[in-house]
């Protein structure tokens, strides 16, 4: 059964740009491989966290909204967890009222700009 999701990274402070990159390609040509559909990205760049993790503290966090099988998911979050640049990672199945909030900040964000 085909679902919207959220899912957001956060990859350790540690890595460069390019080394970003290549994290956040990786998973969208995942995603993309496994037959999902990006709706939409979003960088937040590098935040302060709320606590320390791995002795760090702060991270570079990723957004990335999209479409897809929810057997796609499991094998996603394992993605996750065997890849050390990921610190933390949270994916969720959205439902209505999700999909209209980012399509309104989807909208707000364009109008601003």
């Amino acid at each position: 059964m085909i679902k919207q999701y959220e899912t957001v990274f956060i990859a350790t402070p540690v890595l460069s740009e390019a080394q970003m990159k290549e994290a956040v390609k990786k998973y969208v040509d995942y995603i993309v491989a496994k037959g999902g559909e990006i709706v939409y990205e979003e960088d937040w760049g590098l935040r302060q966290l709320a606590y320390p993790i791995q002795k760090k503290t702060t991270g570079f966090y990723y957004m990335i909204e999209f479409k897809a099988d929810t057997q796609v998911i499991a094998r996603l979050e394992t993605q996750y967890r065997r890849d050390e640049r990921i610190m933390r990672f949270l994916t969720f199945a959205m439902d209505k009222h999700a999909i209209a909030y980012a399509e309104r900040r989807r909208a707000n964000k364009q109008a601003n700009k």
